[in-house]
């Protein structure tokens, strides 16, 4: 499938204090108020695993937030990989 012109995914891992503050659920609800699908998991490192995709501006403002995080948490590292869009995902989950 031929991705839209303009969108774009992201896989990216946050590292720092992500676990135990919300930032799972902070970050979907930053996602789904930017209109992205995809989802987001802790790793059994501490760090939070996210893949996202939508408009391009969109997923750039989205890696914006990531890189600041909720409050309480302290992102010390954000590591992402620019992905070809495929369009997989209905929505922005929570995954276990």
């Amino acid at each position: 499938m031929n991705a839209p012109a303009g969108y774009t995914a992201v896989h990216c891992t946050v590292h720092g204090r992500v676990q135990g503050v919300g930032f799972r659920y902070s970050a979907r609800e930053a996602a789904v108020r930017l209109g992205m699908h995809g989802w987001v998991r802790n790793k059994w490192d501490g760090s939070v695993e996210v893949y996202a995709e939508g408009p391009a501006d969109r997923v750039q403002q989205y890696t914006e937030w990531l890189r600041r995080g909720p409050p309480g948490a302290r992102v010390e590292k954000l590591e992402c990989t620019e992905q070809p869009y495929e369009d997989r995902y209905p929505r922005f989950t929570v995954e276990y």
